[in-house]
């Protein structure tokens, strides 16, 4: 049995936007769209994670507004628990640690990328909710 990795996301709103990431052609699930985010490391609050992982991987600080429902899927090599923030964007220049690519989207949008399978339940749950 394959242990399930723990992982945050952040579904990041600036100015009335969506802050989306295309993965390296390197990471696993290659040119996949996500929300951004990172393993959880041992002694760290889920909350501690994201944004630790924000500020690593895009270089931006955040708020987080509320935990949104976990989305559990198993890749067949890899197994996940992600676990999702709303969140709101504070400040920093968007620099982009190891991601290929990212966008700032209207709601209405997201549903025409390439999603990372897991995300999907995470986008899905995000549009039905009023912000």
């Amino acid at each position: 049995m394959r242990n399930t990795i723990d992982v945050t996301c952040a579904i990041i709103i600036k100015e009335n936007k969506i802050f989306v990431a295309q993965r390296s052609e390197i990471m696993k699930l290659p040119l996949k769209w996500e929300f951004p985010g990172g393993k959880l490391e041992e002694n760290e609050s889920e909350i501690e994670c994201i944004k630790r992982e924000i500020k690593e991987e895009i270089n931006i600080e955040i708020d987080v507004v509320k935990r949104l429902s976990n989305s559990i899927y198993d890749y067949g090599t890899f197994k996940i628990n992600l676990i999702p923030f709303l969140t709101n964007y504070i400040s920093g220049d968007i620099v982009l640690a190891e991601h290929k690519d990212f966008q700032l989207l209207d709601k209405s949008e997201l549903l025409n990328l390439d999603w990372a399978e897991a995300d999907i339940p995470i986008v899905e749950e995000f549009l039905k909710l009023e912000i």
